[in-house]
């Protein structure tokens, strides 16, 4: 299994520009809310705990972020979460406010993705390796932590792999 360096840098190669960074911070979490509201239904309720298919994948994905590493992992459990509860806000909705809102952040979503990808002038990491499907909420969490200055060795082993950020200038057409 690859480690934490490994992962984000592979994916932080395909997202150097700073205007992809940024969509990334809207784009991804819209994303990851759309997947656990529209994975919330079928659920049920056990004694207050949500039980449904979005549970399951928040545990899994859990699991894989805590393998990673414990700090980002007790912050990915805690957004996660919240994932749920809004999926689970939503999931006893009717079907046709579950739908729109889980349909309408995933659409929304991968838009900004793709407009922050056309600055970037490269395809989406997860094409080439679909873990980058879980490795991108990661990414927005560790490029947080980046920014207010935490976790300084980790963001200098990651751009000793990936390269600085740095706005890209697209090629003229020849």
């Amino acid at each position: 299994m690859k480690n934490l360096v490994e992962h984000l840098s592979q994916y932080a190669s395909y997202h150097r520009d700073p205007r992809n960074i940024a969509t990334h911070f809207v784009g991804i979490p819209m994303i990851v809310v759309a997947v656990t509201v529209l994975l919330s239904r079928p659920g049920l309720d056990v004694g207050g705990l949500w039980l449904s298919p979005a549970f399951v994948a928040a545990l899994a994905s859990v699991w894989f972020y805590l393998r990673l590493d414990l700090r980002f992992g007790v912050v990915m459990s805690a957004l996660l979460g919240a994932c749920l509860w809004a999926g689970q806000a939503l999931a006893v909705q009717s079907t046709s406010v579950w739908l729109v809102a889980g349909l309408g952040l995933f659409f929304v979503g991968w838009v900004i993705q793709f407009v922050g990808h056309y600055y970037e002038g490269r395809k989406p990491a997860f094409v080439d390796d679909i873990s980058g499907l879980i490795v991108g909420p990661l990414f927005v969490v560790a490029e947080l932590a980046f920014m207010l200055g935490m976790r300084p060795e980790l963001k200098a082993a990651v751009e000793h792999n990936a390269g600085p950020v740095a706005i890209r200038e697209k090629k003229a057409a020849v």
